[in-house]
Formats: C-alpha cells, structure tokens, sequence
C-alpha cells in the first residue's frame, strides 16, 4: 500500500516521517509507528516549514499505526495543521489507524480539508483542487 522511497528526490527525515514532495507538487509522507508528543510534532513543523518555504503545502500522508497522542500533542498538531498544510489526503487500511484520525477530527474539526481514503488515486484526485 505505501509507495516505494524515491530516489531521484531529495528525501527528508524526521523522527515521525519520511517525506519528499512528488511531479505534482504534494508532500509526500510515510508515517512512522511513533507517538506523537508535542516535542516531536514542534521540531517535525519546523522540518516542514524549512523544505516548503514556509508556505502550506498539499499533504499526502500514508498512515501507520501508532500510539493515541496525549491531549496537548492533539492540540499542538491542529495548531500546526494550517502553518504547514493546505489541505490533507490520508491514505490508510480500514481500521483502527483510519478509525482514530477520523474520530480525533470529529470531536474538534480540523482547521484545513482533511479526507481519508483507502486508495491513491481517490486521494489525489481529491488533492489536486488544494494545488
């Protein structure tokens, strides 16, 4: 289900990513199976802010499992959404990774686009108007 790592690209790391931004413009990210802590989500906004220029990008994140984050990484992370994302495009299984997001942003809504899918395609047909 995740794309293969580029390696015709610049690849960026960060203790809860992997990215690269692809042909159309989108960041991409493989997510890592860590919990996100304030901390880690602070210093993975600034990685994000320094290869976009500081300028909110599209978002094509393929999720992983991981641990439910504590309330102030929840709120740090809906702060940072709009600083660094236009819109956002998850990717994951049905299930409980998928299960979680959608509820997180059900009980606060996000403060940009944000849809989940199943599949690549449905998700970048659905990102390519936040380009």
């Amino acid at each position: 289900m995740q794309p293969t790592i580029p390696t015709d690209r610049p690849i960026f790391q960060s203790e809860i990513a992997t990215y690269w931004f692809d042909d159309a413009g989108f960041l991409i990210s493989l997510s890592r199976n860590v919990k996100r802590t304030v901390e880690n989500l602070t210093v993975n906004s600034e990685l994000i802010k320094k290869i976009s220029n500081n300028k909110p990008v599209p978002l094509l994140i393929y999720l992983t499992p991981s641990p439910l984050p504590d309330k102030d990484a929840r709120s740090i992370s809906a702060k940072l959404l709009h600083e660094n994302y236009s819109a956002m495009a998850m990717i994951a299984k049905p299930g409980l990774s998928a299960f979680i997001m959608s509820l997180l942003f059900k009980l606060k809504p996000s403060p940009i686009p944000i849809k989940q899918f199943t599949n690549e395609k449905d998700a970048r047909e659905w990102l390519m108007q936040f380009a």
